[in-house]
C-alpha cells in the first residue's frame, strides 16, 4: 500500500469553513487517470488538484467528483498555498503548466495572485432553461466557458434557487449569475450540475469571464467581488490586455495521507 500526502485548503478564505475547499495532492509522477478520478470522487469536493514537477515549475491537473476539467482557479490557488506555506517553496512566482496553458501564481502579502487567460463573454440569446430558472430578473445573458447571467439586483442573486435539472440541459460547463453590488463592484454565484457540482462555493476560473464583463460595464480594470454562496469568498481582480489577475487568501484546514 502506498501513502500519498494530501492537503485540504480553504481557498479564497481568511479562516476555515469559508471560501472553497480544495484537496491538493503533490506527486513525483502522475498516477493513473482512474486513480486520480477515484481520489477526487472519494474526496467529494468540487475539485482535487494533482501536480508534478516539470521543468522550472509544475504540471497541474484538476478533477471534480465526476470528471477532469481544463481550468480551475481555487484549486490552483490551493496548490500554490501548499507549495509556499507547507512545502517551503521559495521564489516570486510559480508556473503551473495545464490544459489551459501556463498559469502563474505569485504572492502579494498574504494574498495569492492567479494570472489566468482572459475569457471575454459575448452576448447571446437566453437559453430556455435559464429563462425558466431565473425568470424575470434577467437583464442580460452572455457566454464563454460558462453562461454569464446578469440579474437586476444582488438580492435576487442571493435568493436564487434554480432547478438543477433545468441547468443540466445546458451545453456549457456551468451558469454564473451576477449583479452589481453595494459593497463590492459585483457579486456572483456559480452552478455546474453537469460537472457534479450543484453550487460551487467560490469559482476562481469564473472571474476570467466576470472580470472582463464588469470591467467594461463599470469602466475600470481593478475590481472587488464576492461570490455569495453559503460559505462565501472575496476576490480581487485586475483585467489586463489578454490576462486576468485573480487574488484571494487561503488557509489550511487539514493535512492527511491517502492509502492506495
Amino acid at each position: 500500500m502506498n501513502k500519498l500526502d494530501m492537503y485540504q485548503v480553504d481557498a479564497f478564505a481568511q479562516a476555515v469553513f469559508q471560501g472553497n475547499p480544495a484537496a491538493v495532492c503533490p506527486l513525483e509522477t502522475w498516477l493513473d487517470d482512474d486513480v486520480m478520478q477515484n481520489i477526487a470522487t472519494e474526496n467529494n469536493l468540487s475539485e482535487t488538484a494533482f501536480f508534478v514537477p516539470q521543468g522550472n515549475g509544475y504540471a497541474i491537473r484538476w478533477f471534480t467528483p465526476t470528471i477532469e476539467v481544463d481550468l480551475c482557479g481555487h484549486a490552483t490557488l490551493a496548490a500554490a498555498y501548499v507549495l509556499y506555506e507547507e512545502l517551503g517553496l521559495e521564489g516570486d512566482t510559480i508556473v503551473f503548466q495545464s490544459k489551459s496553458g501556463a498559469l502563474n501564481v505569485s504572492k502579494d502579502g498574504h494574498k495569492f495572485v492567479l494570472d489566468f487567460p482572459k475569457q471575454t463573454p459575448v452576448l447571446c440569446d437566453i437559453p430556455q432553461p435559464i429563462q425558466q430558472a431565473f425568470g424575470n430578473h434577467i437583464q442580460a445573458c452572455s457566454k464563454h466557458e460558462d453562461y454569464i447571467v446578469v440579474l437586476n439586483d444582488e438580492a435576487n442573486v442571493f435568493a436564487a434557487n434554480p432547478d438543477m435539472q433545468l441547468l443540466k440541459q445546458l451545453d456549457l460547463r456551468g451558469v454564473v449569475i451576477t449583479s452589481a453590488s453595494k459593497d463590492y463592484d459585483f457579486v456572483s454565484r456559480f452552478f455546474a450540475p453537469n460537472c457534479g457540482i450543484d453550487e460551487d462555493p467560490v469559482t476562481g476560473s469564473s472571474f476570467t469571464q466576470l472580470a472582463p464583463y464588469w470591467a467594461e460595464v463599470l469602466d475600470k480594470n481593478k475590481l472587488t467581488a464576492k461570490q455569495i454562496s453559503k460559505r462565501g469568498g472575496e476576490v480581487w481582480c485586475e483585467v489586463l490586455d489578454k490576462r486576468v489577475k485573480i487574488a484571494g487568501y487561503a488557509t489550511l484546514f487539514m493535512q492527511a495521507a491517502v492509502n492506495i
